[in-house]
């Protein structure tokens, strides 16, 4: 546990107290009666109120859209599901800058909704309901449908037989079993709505602020820490409630449920119902997943002199219009972002892995209290991460404001809870006695996990490593601070873009957007060939 402990004092906890610590001090001393003085500010209530309602009404729509989804991936077996499995995943593995940007393209100023009917939804709270349910959709298929494929349908066949009607079966048996990941699900969809950023600065426009855009705009425009030091500890409680309570749902669960092989419950859906639900699900696919992302293309090929390359063209020259945005070419940010992004991961996999190996020993409270800190920086401000790397790693020996490892160190800090989250069931699922002949036979600590768990986890280790390139590839929020302006990274390029007005700075909006799309959906795609299903976690 060293190393990841170190890690995460480092450059978790020292940025985030130093610049909280920043908002309470002052000359005379500790002033924590601000928080009453914040709290009580009517726009800040507003805030914390936009903030709670539109997370609860984002997952309450996820939900409902996507339970049926769950259900299709986990019981039907149909040409193109896994092709369509990575598709659903795409969204959540983007920047939410480009989540925006592609909602933009359909319900903006200019975009389809606009051009076919005159009707515009961007500023509008539904354009943000709309996005969070394209971000979380793949949390809850991948989580309640990952558990549902491995869930016996010979036990709600057993009910039916005894007299119970198809809902009253599902009622009775599947859903009591279903419920931790159904609540799993909807506290991480509640998590990320709650601490969204991109998609609310983009689609909300100035009337609606979330505790992550007000802690923003408090810090970087306003420069006033007392109130974003009051919102980020705010932030923090709330978002350490949702871990613990999602921690209890994940450990009942475990322990719970026998489960059976993914391959024994899938089959052809049978009869109208089903194939009629089969063909809704597609139908939710398309509309909701694939018109974002397919409009977000044909906008970046739609230029002045019609349908082409223009826009790519231009991402070439830091001129053209993008002089005043960039220092350097905005095409220079794809080979920064894949470089940052590959440094990120493999920082990501050895702190994840050691945690990962810390946490499968079970060592008691100590263990299970570190398991959670590990996840904090999903929901954490991220804001508040990048200002305090700004602040706090200043002087020697840690001087990293001018050094480039200071992106990777961020965006690492995403990478290390999915790491962790792929590789600990996998881990944990090795049989011990296993390491205990190795170690019989005279194997070191250090040549038994390389002659018996590695060979047991590569599959794993490689899922988890796509998923850490492909958050640390779209991770904004700390970036935005730290990304030194002739080092753009994709997501902070596209940000700029949308920040200035003029239809070239749009277009290679778009076309940046498409380029982190297309990079995001190729590593999906490989995760699914390599992908592991000893686990029904997400």
């Amino acid at each position: 546990m060293a190393v990841p402990v170190a890690f995460f004092a480092l450059f978790f906890a020292y940025p985030v107290t130093a610049i909280v610590g920043r908002g309470f001090r002052t000359d005379d001393g500790w002033r924590f009666g601000r928080i009453g003085e914040v709290l009580g500010r009517p726009d800040i209530l507003d805030v914390l109120w936009f903030t709670t309602w539109q997370a609860l009404a984002s997952t309450a729509l996820t939900l409902l859209i996507a339970l049926p989804g769950a259900y299709v991936f986990a019981r039907f077996a149909f040409p193109g599901k896994q092709v369509l499995r990575a598709v659903v995943t795409v969204p959540f593995v983007l920047p939410t800058v480009v989540v925006g940007t592609a909602f933009l393209a359909v319900l903006g100023r200019g975009g389809l909704l606009d051009e076919l009917w005159g009707v515009r939804l961007d500023t509008t709270v539904w354009a943000i309901l709309l996005a969070h349910v394209f971000f979380n959709y793949a949390v809850v298929v991948r989580t309640v449908g990952g558990l549902w494929s491995q869930l016996d349908p010979r036990q709600e066949e057993a009910a039916r037989v005894l007299g119970a009607g198809r809902f009253a079966a599902f009622r009775r048996v599947t859903l009591p079993a279903l419920v931790p990941a159904v609540a799993a699900a909807a506290l991480m969809v509640f998590l990320f709505t709650f601490t969204s950023f991109g998609v609310v600065q983009i689609l909300g426009g100035p009337a609606y602020s979330t505790l992550e855009v007000e802690v923003y705009r408090q810090t970087a425009q306003l420069l006033d820490l007392p109130t974003a030091a009051v919102l980020t500890l705010v932030q923090f409680t709330v978002v350490g409630a949702i871990l613990a309570v999602h921690a209890v749902t994940v450990r009942r669960r475990e322990r719970a449920l026998k489960l059976v092989d993914p391959a024994q419950t899938s089959r052809r859906p049978r009869g109208a119902g089903q194939w009629a639900l089969l063909g809704g699900v597609l139908l939710t696919a398309l509309l909701l997943i694939l018109l974002p992302l397919g409009v977000l293309v044909e906008r970046s090929l739609d230029g002045p002199g019609g349908y082409g390359f223009g826009y790519y063209r231009a991402l070439q020259s830091a001129g053209s219009g993008a002089s005043s945005t960039f220092l350097v070419p905005p095409l220079e940010a794809v080979g920064n972002s894949l470089r940052y992004a590959l440094v990120a991961t493999l920082i990501a996999l050895v702190v994840g892995g050691l945690a990962a190996a810390a946490l499968t020993r079970r060592a008691g409270r100590l263990v299970r209290g570190f398991d959670a800190l590990l996840m904090l920086p999903l929901g954490v401000s991220a804001v508040t991460v990048g200002f305090g790397f700004l602040i706090t790693l200043d002087k020697p020996p840690l001087d990293l404001r001018t050094s480039w490892i200071l992106v990777p160190l961020a965006q690492a800090l995403v990478g290390v809870p999915f790491v962790v989250r792929t590789m600990l069931p996998v881990l944990r699922a090795v049989d011990e006695r296993l390491r205990e002949a190795a170690a019989v036979l005279g194997a070191s600590p250090l040549r038994a996990w390389r002659e018996v768990d590695l060979p047991l986890v590569r599959r794993a280790v490689l899922v988890a490593a796509g998923f850490a390139f492909a958050v640390s590839l779209g991770e904004f929020g700390a970036t935005v601070f730290i990304a030194r302006p002739d080092t753009p990274t994709l997501p902070v390029a596209v940000a700029r873009l949308l920040g200035r007005s003029g239809e070239l700075n749009y277009g290679q909006a778009m076309a940046l957007s498409t380029i982190l799309m297309l990079v995001c959906a190729v590593s999906l795609l490989l995760l699914e060939r390599i992908r592991t299903d000893r686990s029904g976690e997400f």
